[in-house]
């Protein structure tokens, strides 16, 4: 954790100090530097709650790292009714394959060439860290006119948003809620997709295969992305891909056993690599490596528009255990038929994704295959639906589903004097009309709607491009105009 404290006018000269808003980067550029993955968020958790009692403000921290601050309205606002603004602490670490960087221990090598921000061969996590910054700097403003403020950082949005869940709202009195956690400017989130985890088990057979022929087969250069904004985009899934792949293989050579097959971190992450390990009989060798060759020109082909990159390829590997011929068709008939990507689009939002699905994780150990589902809709029984389906794909084949950190979607509010004055002021401030936009991504606004009911509730954010990867920027000018943004609907906020 970085030494010293960031208030208007002190601290060291970072990356980027000469960044405008100044406190909004200097608070972003101290978050970076933390730790501060899903899972490991106590570190940035305490230096909000330590930042905030330097200001002075009362703050609480709970046991799953959730921090709420509170603010008093500055002059003249004393008896206006408070806003919450909101963000999440925690980030995903995607990094490039050569990056050594330990996420988990080490903070961000930020680069900026003046108009955008990010980080060396890493995820930058301006999804959420920069709403983080954004909130600090406001409270730490003594100048900002402001009604009461509750500030609340949640932990652990980006796995299922278990921070919110745990959050208590018992002493919060807000009912105008300011999530600023969307990444398109002027765009205005005022709906999401509700959304689940789909835990997937496949036992299998282990037996030693050491008469055949081992190879690594590595599917690469994908261009992966966020499973809710950018899974309409098309983009190929590697590890739905890899079960096409060694099932066609299979249906080629005749016969195949499945040793490993590993890929993704993140269940709501596209996956853009995989690998597996596959045992072949001898004499079909030549035939499994001729097929590998074959169909990396067929996907390089399918995949032109939207995963140029993309790569196929196998290399001779010794493998001495391997799954059995017929849990390995198993698996691999599983893997080909589960749902993958886009079910659904939606009529009232033209152009958006409504129910959608995304084989984010999956893992082989020597009892068989774990694999993990996100799946999402705007619609509960759809998202109901997509769970049926995966179980009628895996239970026949003897596997198991478990279904974990459910969320609710955020309707569509038809009367919101918050968004009325959102999409006013930003018309003023910018001379543009505001777009209201629903998400297929999901929000936590929906779980604070339900804990606090008559919540009125929108999302704002900068443009942030390629979340969730190693390509991740910030556009440093939008910052600005939605930092401005921010500040003025607070300042407009007088009943």
């Amino acid at each position: 954790m970085p030494p010293f404290s960031v208030r208007k006018g002190d601290g060291p000269m970072g990356t980027l100090s000469a960044l405008e808003p100044k406190e909004v980067f200097a608070y972003f550029e101290t978050i970076c530097g933390v730790p501060h993955g899903s899972g490991n968020t106590k570190a940035v958790s305490d230096l909000c709650v330590r930042l905030a009692r330097e200001m002075g403000l009362r703050c609480r921290q709970d046991a799953a790292n959730n921090v709420v601050i509170w603010k008093d309205g500055s002059a003249g606002y004393e008896n206006a009714a408070p806003v919450m603004l909101q963000g999440h602490l925690d980030m995903v670490c995607a990094k490039t394959p050569e990056c050594k960087k330990d996420m988990e221990k080490e903070g961000l090598d930020l680069e900026t060439d003046g108009k955008a921000v990010w980080a060396r061969d890493t995820s930058l996590g301006g999804d959420d860290g920069i709403a983080v910054a954004m909130a600090l700097a406001i409270l730490s403003d003594d100048t900002l006119p402001h009604p009461p403020l509750e500030v609340v950082f949640t932990a652990d949005e980006e796995t299922g948003m278990s921070g919110a869940f745990a959050l208590d709202c018992s002493d919060l009195r807000a009912r105008r809620l300011l999530n600023l956690d969307s990444e398109i400017e002027g765009v205005f989130t005022v709906s999401c997709a509700g959304g689940a985890r789909l835990d997937c088990w496949l036992p299998a057979e282990s037996i030693p295969s050491e008469s055949a022929c081992g190879y690594r087969v590595v599917l690469d250069g994908l261009l992966g992305g966020h499973s809710g904004v950018e899974i309409d985009k098309g983009r190929a899934n590697a590890n739905h891909l890899m079960g096409r792949v060694l099932y066609s293989a299979m249906e080629h050579v005749g016969t195949l056993q499945l040793a490993e097959i590993r890929g993704g971190r993140f269940d709501n992450v596209i996956c853009e690599k995989s690998e597996a390990k596959v045992a072949v009989p001898a004499e079909k060798a030549a035939k499994f490596e001729a097929f590998i060759h074959a169909f990396d020109g067929v996907l390089k082909n399918e995949y032109a528009a939207s995963d140029a990159g993309i790569s196929l390829a196998c290399k001779p590997l010794g493998i001495a255990r391997a799954f059995d011929a017929q849990s390995t068709s198993r698996a691999l008939r599983v893997l080909l038929t589960l749902p993958q990507g886009v079910q659904a689009m939606r009529f009232d939002f033209p152009g958006l994704v409504q129910t959608s699905i995304n084989l984010g994780v999956i893992r082989t150990d020597q009892g068989g295959l774990h694999f993990t589902c996100s799946a999402r809709s705007c619609i509960a029984t759809q998202k109901d639906l997509l769970e049926q389906r995966v179980r009628a794909v895996v239970e026949p084949a003897g596997g198991t589903v478990t279904a974990r950190g459910s969320y609710p979607g955020w309707p569509f509010a038809g009367h919101s004097p918050l968004r009325e004055l959102v999409m006013r002021t930003w018309r003023e401030i910018s001379g543009r009309e505001g777009v209201p936009a629903a998400t297929h991504g999901g929000l936590e606004c929906g779980i604070l709607i339900e804990k606090m009911p008559g919540l009125d509730a929108i999302s704002v954010g900068p443009d942030l491009h390629d979340i969730h990867s190693a390509n991740e920027r910030l556009d440093i000018a939008s910052v600005q105009r939605v930092y401005r943004l921010v500040c003025e609907v607070l300042r407009r906020c007088t009943d």
